[in-house]
């Protein structure tokens, strides 16, 4: 049985990971595609050795922010982790808000790692996307989103197959949804940001910014780019903490979306007044079907 949390930002994901890794005797693996980075810690709230509890954590802090990390190494990585739990006689318990990363990990997701020196620079994206419709007429691959367009091409040029679906899932998986009202948890998440500030985010940016260093790692959480903004003199502090608090509006209602779309989640709306409440309510869910 691996156990799977997820939900937007700011839901209480990590504090219901942590109860119940200590009711069913689990380890936690990290599900957030920012948290992997060394120093990025309090723009991607991530998880303090104070928060952990004791419980051991995987998949944080591996690598630095000059590093490059894709989807296919978190497969490889996450599914290494899920054995050597279950090889101690633990329950694996993914945490996080990065959906196609849990996803590539649990289910029969596969890469192409041929090399190919095929180029569709020259096409449009609806030249593109007519000829992926001429391969699979099903497609649920948005015409805008022209990676995946190009990147289910390339496996039907290259391997002669179809392009990839991903219903199949090779675990024994429960997973565990978070939600609440918009209006609340829009609420939660200005005040996360708030706190933020309050710890240090804008040193944190500021470390980040003198580095030099702009990756993709340092580039995809929301709150570095847009300190990187009042640093540059682009705009006032004020400004940029308020388009973070925008963006990471915008991220929780794709993440709800994401997740309905992609996975069988038993959701859960969090009482933020006891959140003892949700962790009992969720508990006695699992104790039911464990």
């Amino acid at each position: 049985m691996i156990i799977v949390v997820v939900g937007p930002t700011a839901v209480g994901k990590t504090k219901l990971s942590i109860e119940l890794a200590k009711r069913y005797n689990g380890e936690v693996i990290n599900g957030d595609s920012t948290q992997i980075y060394k120093g990025l810690d309090i723009a991607t709230a991530k998880v303090t050795d104070e928060e952990k509890e004791g419980i051991p954590h995987y998949l944080l802090d591996i690598k630095d922010i000059s590093d490059d990390y894709t989807v296919f190494d978190y497969q490889r990585d996450c599914r290494e982790k899920i054995a050597e739990i279950q090889d101690r006689k633990k329950i694996p318990i993914i945490v996080g808000g990065t959906g196609l990363y849990i996803k590539a990990a649990l289910y029969d997701y596969k890469f192409i790692t041929e090399k190919n020196n095929i180029d569709y620079s020259n096409y449009t994206n609806e030249e593109l996307y007519s000829k992926l419709k001429q391969i699979d007429s099903n497609t649920t691959i948005h015409i805008n989103n022209r990676k995946r367009v190009e990147r289910a091409l390339v496996r039907y040029e290259t391997t002669g197959e179809l392009p990839e679906k991903t219903s199949k899932i090779l675990y024994n998986v429960v997973f565990i949804g978070l939600q609440a009202p918009r209006e609340i948890l829009y609420e939660k998440i200005n005040k996360r940001v708030d706190i933020m500030i309050k710890k240090g985010l804008l040193e944190e940016a500021k470390f980040i910014y003198d580095s030099n260093i702009r990756t993709k790692a340092v580039l995809t959480p929301i709150g570095y780019k847009e300190l990187f903004l009042y640093f540059d003199g682009k705009c006032t502090l004020e400004e940029s903490i308020e388009l973070i608090k925008k963006r990471s509006r915008n991220y929780a209602k794709r993440q709800y979306t994401w997740f309905n779309n992609q996975m069988d989640i038993t959701w859960f709306n969090v009482d933020f007044n006891c959140f003892e409440n949700t962790i009992q309510e969720v508990e006695n869910y699992l104790d039911n079907i464990m």
